[in-house]
């Protein structure tokens, strides 16, 4: 399992969890809890302090505390966080594809890990807003990938604005799997960013059935641009952090529920 990238960056993920609600951890805490080396430990240790997520400390590290870096923490913690939910729920959204489909594969992290799990289809068309969704298909060497053009937002790897949206009419998709920065029964999808919010909601008209994957840390949320209300989902596939109420009232809304436990799928 050492040897693995995927439970590494999950292991890295909850490393930065407990780091974040205890202030401090030690190599051999972190030893103990997750059966690895400690070796495998200050490694992990190391590259998240290249990555400026923590400050190395004799024997374990702290939270990293200068200001000069924390937009840049925000923005790689964003990445890591909720790894294991996101990957859990990224195969379970693969499980609703079917071979021969023509999807759209939104950007955002829990997006991508839809992307990372098409090995058993054969013919996919997929599109895409995202420049890393668009990386990672191309390695599949076997679908039709179609990468939206457009202004190219660093904050999220993605391709926004007319051309991206004019292009995005030409066609008719089976399926959307939509990334979603923010989410509530009562105010519907959100976003921080008016652009991503406008290519979101020409996504949902070109689609037949919208599918949004989100980790349960999105709901109860608002951001400044509104995408679409919740009644206008298919599918939600999220994890089992999802309050009881919030599940049944899209149930209530025809709005199928899945609910994943990152070590059940």
């Amino acid at each position: 399992m050492e040897g693995n990238v995927v439970s590494s960056q999950g292991r890295r993920s909850a490393i930065l969890q407990i780091l974040k609600e205890n202030s401090s951890v030690s190599v051999a805490e972190l030893s103990q809890m997750f059966g690895v080396s400690e070796v495998t430990i200050r490694k992990d240790l190391n590259l998240l302090k290249e990555r400026n997520l923590l400050v190395r400390t004799r024997g374990g590290a702290i939270t990293g505390t200068s200001a000069e870096h924390e937009e840049e923490v925000n923005i790689r913690f964003k990445k890591l966080a909720n790894y294991r939910e996101k990957q859990a729920i990224g195969r379970a959204a693969a499980d609703l594809i079917e071979d021969g489909d023509t999807i759209i594969i939104d950007s955002g992290t829990t997006a991508l890990q839809v992307a990372c799990n098409l090995h058993k289809f054969k013919n996919l068309t997929i599109l895409t807003n995202a420049l890393n969704v668009a990386q990672e298909v191309l390695s599949y060497k076997r679908f039709n990938v179609i990468l939206l053009g457009g202004n190219i937002r660093n904050s999220s790897e993605s391709v926004v604005g007319a051309l991206a949206e004019s292009n995005l009419k030409m066609f008719y998709c089976d399926k959307l799997f939509m990334g979603v920065d923010s989410f509530s029964v009562e105010n519907g999808l959100s976003t921080p960013s008016f652009e991503e919010a406008n290519i979101n909601q020409i996504m949902i008209q070109r689609s037949r059935e919208v599918i949004a994957v989100f980790d349960s840390s999105k709901v109860n949320k608002r951001a400044l641009a509104f995408i679409t209300m919740a009644d206008q989902l298919d599918t939600v596939v999220t994890d089992t952090g999802m309050d009881k109420a919030t599940r049944n009232h899209l149930k209530s809304m025809n709005v199928n529920v899945i609910a994943v436990r990152p070590d059940s799928v």
